[in-house]
């Protein structure tokens, strides 16, 4: 694998942005090496800048559930620059988004569109606090909800893959108003309560976590979270901004059948550009200025490009068969691989739900932090480039998830299973 022009990005890079990325997982730090500099997309695949092509399942982190440059979505995007890129004022298409989503999720009465999961869970968090005049959320151990101050707190994603559960900045007062619980121990929960039952506006939670790689909930646990809450006056916020429409054309919420009171979005409702959005039933999101004192704002939010690329790909999402074929593909790989580990006799579990899956260096069973925790990271990393050299491209950290799309054929998945084979074979 050809890596000079990579390399010379790099370095210049690193002279002019922090660690030389603009988001700390991509700077490979979790596997060493240099970070390739992708220069195109086109269905299931990418091209770096060296002129080097690799089967593509990181899918820009989720989103891509239809493939790099679908040509509803380039049409639809150059369509709507063509007319202008922003105006900081309503547009029709974002009227449309906001009417597909709230048709989609069965817990979303109201929606407001915003520019990142981050925003839109930094956001749903104040309003759960506006809605019960209460200050303290729960989060879980390993679960990521972006980096608002009050959320990096025993967090996952590049947090998880680079030591850094809690960042430096977050105020100490700031960060005692958020309550870790363990993901799929719903004791841990009821204890939380037990210690302040007036004092909780929500608990906050991917129903698939994806940020500590895939961990699916376990039975039930979901349903304890509705309980609970309901119990004790609280809201129950689900992060959706990987699950949803991914998993599922109404995402986790459909796929498990709770309904959660907020829930939040991003990534695949504006195809790939960025957007998030929150969104809940009528009485709570009356709270939203300017129908209620519960203020949030942005000039970008509803973005015309972005909503263009939105009521596009989920218009392709909802034609028939669509999540048919990503199950099948998914399956089609996980299968493949997993025999192909089981061949080389390399411990491992892959967790996966719908196109969503995470190879974890690691016995298993994993269902939770601690066991996530207990992966070889270091084989991890040696798995990785090993795929990578041989034209496979994963995410690059052991604690993330790989996704199928629509755009990956029979074809791929079979190389993507011969490759692998290959990669463990020259892993001894």
């Amino acid at each position: 694998m050809q890596q000079g022009r990579s390399q010379q990005l790099f370095e210049q890079a690193q002279r002019v942005i922090p660690g030389g990325v603009n988001s700390p997982v991509r700077s490979f730090r979790a596997v060493e090496g240099t970070p390739p500099f992708i220069a195109r997309g086109q269905g299931a695949w990418v091209w770096d800048v060296d002129g080097n092509e690799y089967i593509d399942y990181l899918g820009s982190w989720g989103p891509l559930a239809l493939g790099h440059a679908h040509p509803a979505v380039v049409e639809a995007v150059q369509r709507a620059a063509a007319d202008g890129t922003s105006f900081g004022a309503p547009v029709e298409q974002e009227v449309e988004l906001a009417e597909m989503i709230c048709a989609a999720l069965p817990s979303v009465d109201l929606v407001r569109l915003v520019n990142s999961g981050t925003e839109a869970c930094m956001t749903a968090l104040r309003l759960a606090r506006a809605y019960t005049g209460r200050s303290k959320i729960v989060k879980f151990a390993g679960n990521y909800h972006g980096h608002a101050d009050g959320l990096l707190v025993a967090a996952g994603s590049g947090a998880l893959t680079h030591g850094v559960p809690t960042s430096a900045g977050v105020p100490e007062a700031y960060a005692a108003e958020t309550l870790i619980a363990a993901y799929n121990d719903i004791a841990s929960v009821e204890g939380l309560f037990d210690a302040w039952p007036d004092d909780i506006a929500a608990v906050i939670v991917e129903p698939v976590a994806g940020n500590m790689g895939v961990v699916p909930p376990a039975e039930g646990f979901l349903e304890s979270l509705r309980r609970v809450t309901e119990a004790n006056g609280a809201l129950l916020i689900f992060d959706e901004v990987i699950t949803g429409f991914r998993v599922a054309y109404g995402g986790a919420q459909t796929l498990f059948g709770i309904t959660p009171d907020i829930t939040t979005m991003g990534k695949i409702i504006g195809g790939g550009l960025p957007v998030g959005a929150y969104g809940g039933r009528h009485d709570v999101m009356q709270q939203v200025a300017p129908l209620g004192q519960m203020y949030q704002a942005g000039t970008l939010s509803g973005n015309p490009l972005a909503v263009a690329a939105g009521v596009a790909t989920l218009t392709e999402l909802r034609r028939p068969g669509v999540y048919e074929q990503l199950e099948a593909t998914a399956t089609r790989l996980i299968d493949g691989v997993g025999a192909a580990f089981a061949r080389a006799e390399v411990p491992s579990t892959v967790n996966r739900v719908a196109s969503m899956f995470t190879g974890f260096f690691n016995p298993g069973p994993v269902a939770a932090l601690a066991q996530v925790e207990q992966s070889d990271t270091a084989a991890y990393g040696r798995y990785m480039h090993a795929l990578l050299d041989r034209g496979v491209y994963i995410a690059p950290s052991q604690f993330e998830a790989g996704f199928v799309s629509i755009a990956h054929t029979d074809a791929d998945i079979d190389r993507t299973i011969e490759v692998v084979g290959d990669a463990l074979a020259a892993m001894g």
